[in-house]
């Protein structure tokens, strides 16, 4: 059995990155370690004042708010944190609200599901003097491109109210394998299941969740250095999201017969291998462009990430071959 350890009373002056809060959620992040069915014990029981008040598990928080916590007995760990090493990436805008990266491909947004940090734990750890960095949402770990991180709780609230909103526009890049048809709206629900191994997986549906994709062709490819690989054709595609569905460009893409180049998941796997020949070792989806307005201010914002080195440089040989463009 681990060692336990008993903590002292505390009392905590809340700072403007915690308003809007609610009260469990705050301290099941400061009170690691303490199951949730604990935290909301203490809180029924009295135990946790706001301002010297019995206070309810949602109340919501506002700055200069003084917390009481009780003690609380907590397993110590016995093994060592993973060491989670500074990381700054390109940043594409940045104020005192909100922070824009172009993150690169083959990082995961975030710690979990067999890794042991991720982008924000990076960025916390190289920020050290930031009281509140928080992912507004989230990219694939394989997929480059825009990712916004919010610097005030105030900003992660209203980022994500336009969120549900469906105001903020965000465009990817992806490469497709084969010819895209005429269709233009990619309309089909997404369903999540657990994959053989364990993977999270994404499949359409008729009871699943409503997907909306828009998708125009912007460049098609065809012959000379494809048939010396294998290939017949590829399809550069702007995908534009209407709704925001775990891996839906990359299902729709699969369901139309064109995935997405470099995709080991909903991929071809033949051509997946053709295309590594001439130097593609990731997956093709790279979110471009976001449009949206400021969280706090409302200033129209319109980012654009460039097409990684890689990238594009497998466009510009595609281009130097026999190439048929619309």
């Amino acid at each position: 059995m681990p060692p336990i350890s008993k903590e002292s009373v505390r009392h905590l002056q809340l700072g403007e990155e915690h308003a809007g809060q609610r009260l469990d959620n705050y301290l099941i992040k400061i009170l690691k370690g303490v199951p949730r069915s604990h935290i909301w014990r203490i809180i029924r029981a009295g135990e946790v004042r706001i301002n010297g008040k019995r206070v309810k598990a949602e109340t919501r928080l506002h700055a200069g708010d003084s917390i009481r916590i009780p003690p609380v007995r907590t397993a110590e760990r016995t093994l060592p944190a993973p060491t989670v090493p500074p990381r700054l990436f390109p940043i594409v805008f940045e104020d005192d609200a909100l922070l824009v990266i172009n993150k690169p491909a083959g990082v995961a947004v975030h710690g979990g599901s067999g890794v042991s940090f991720g982008v924000i734990e990076q960025l916390r750890q190289a920020r050290p003097e930031a009281r509140y960095l928080e992912l507004v949402h989230r990219l694939d770990r394989d997929t480059s491109g825009l990712l916004m991180i919010a610097k005030k709780r105030s900003a992660l609230v209203k980022l994500h109210e336009a969120i549900r909103a469906g105001t903020p526009q965000k465009s990817y890049l992806a490469l497709g394998i084969g010819a895209w048809g005429d269709i233009r709206h990619v309309k089909l629900p997404l369903h999540k299941y657990t994959g053989a191994a364990g993977e999270k997986m994404v499949r359409t549906a008729a009871d699943g969740q409503h997907a909306h994709t828009v998708f125009d062709v912007l460049e098609r490819f065809d012959g000379g250095l494809l048939h010396r690989i294998g290939l017949s054709k590829l399809t550069l595609l702007r995908a534009t999201l209407k709704t925001g569905r775990t891996h839906q460009i990359r299902v729709h893409m699969q369901s139309q017969q064109c995935p997405i180049a470099g995709d080991e998941r909903y991929g071809d796997y033949q051509g997946n291998k053709r295309l590594q020949k001439i130097g593609l070792k990731r997956m093709f989806l790279h979110a471009e462009q976001l449009i949206l307005a400021h969280p706090l201010s409302g200033e129209p914002l319109n980012l654009h990430a460039p097409l990684p080195a890689e990238l594009d440089n497998l466009l510009l040989m595609l281009r130097n071959s026999q190439t048929i463009v619309d």
